[in-house]
């Protein structure tokens, strides 16, 4: 019985939690947990992921896999890879029980239940991997802009980020239908047009408040698709690569997302959060 109390317990809390990181989801776009993955976790998970990157880019090379069998597009292709995971049993366990921690063992998976309900369909099941010498992404949506949320994607960093890293810079509260009508009207107003004159999108990007996502080893932020943001340029001083194993999940009432997810074929509309 002690048990299977103190499992309610949790169950309850981790509710709770989830109740004000949907809210503020809700009016902001992004919010930030701490301590999704224990340290040790993340760290036998990035040593993973990156003997896999290895192996991988080397059948790649050699004519035994496609890139697209393996690499999502990602924006500015440079030093960055997006590989996607698999979910499975035996030597694929590792990724099951890190989406289990993720998804379970922390707020994310009740905090996304709560905006999109059990029927929320994973999307994306990914890392990007951003070596030093990446460029700093241009700033954009990952889906335009509808009435309905359409994605909600948990970035995990495997390893603390540092400012030199590149960390993702979100504007909150830019998920919405007046904001993206100002990031998408680059003509210049006013009268004459002179050297001093800016573009709607141009005044969004100078003004509006802006957060870095300077995360701790095991940190997410979950974030709405709709909402600006950008890779930032790795510039890190010890040349580490910055890690970001993440997840999305699709509002199970959109039908038309936009761009394809970063997920493996055979993935593709088979796992809820069910």
């Amino acid at each position: 019985g002690g048990g299977g109390g103190g499992g309610g317990t949790k169950r309850s809390l981790l509710k709770e939690q989830a109740k004000s990181h949907a809210k503020v989801l809700r009016e902001q776009g992004v919010v930030r947990m701490d301590n999704v993955l224990s340290s040790e976790l993340a760290d036998s998970l990035r040593d993973t992921i990156y003997a896999t990157r290895i192996q991988t880019e080397q059948l790649v090379a050699d004519g035994k896999l496609s890139m697209q069998a393996r690499f999502a597009d990602v924006l500015l292709t440079h030093n960055r890879r997006d590989m996607t995971l698999p979910i499975g049993d035996g030597p694929e366990e590792w990724t099951a029980q890190a989406l289990q921690s993720i998804l379970l063992d922390s707020a994310v998976g009740a905090t996304i239940e709560n905006l999109l309900g059990k029927s929320a369909i994973l999307r994306e099941w990914s890392c990007l991997m951003s070596d030093p010498g990446s460029q700093r992404q241009v700033t954009h949506p990952d889906t335009p802009w509808q009435e309905e949320p359409v994605l909600y994607t948990c970035f995990v960093a495997l390893q603390d980020i540092t400012k030199d890293m590149g960390p993702t810079t979100w504007l909150p509260q830019t998920h919405t239908q007046e904001m993206h009508q100002r990031f998408q009207d680059e003509s210049v107003g006013g009268s004459g047009g002179g050297s001093d004159a800016v573009s709607s999108k141009d005044r969004l990007l100078s003004t509006q408040p802006s957060v870095l996502g300077t995360l701790p080893k095991g940190a997410c932020a979950i974030f709405d698709s709709r909402l600006l943001h950008c890779g930032g340029a790795n510039q890190s001083s010890q040349n580490l690569s910055r890690a970001l194993m993440y997840c999305s999940f699709q509002n199970p009432q959109v039908t038309q997302v936009g761009n394809p997810g970063s997920i493996r074929s055979n993935l593709i509309g088979k796992w809820t959060l069910q």
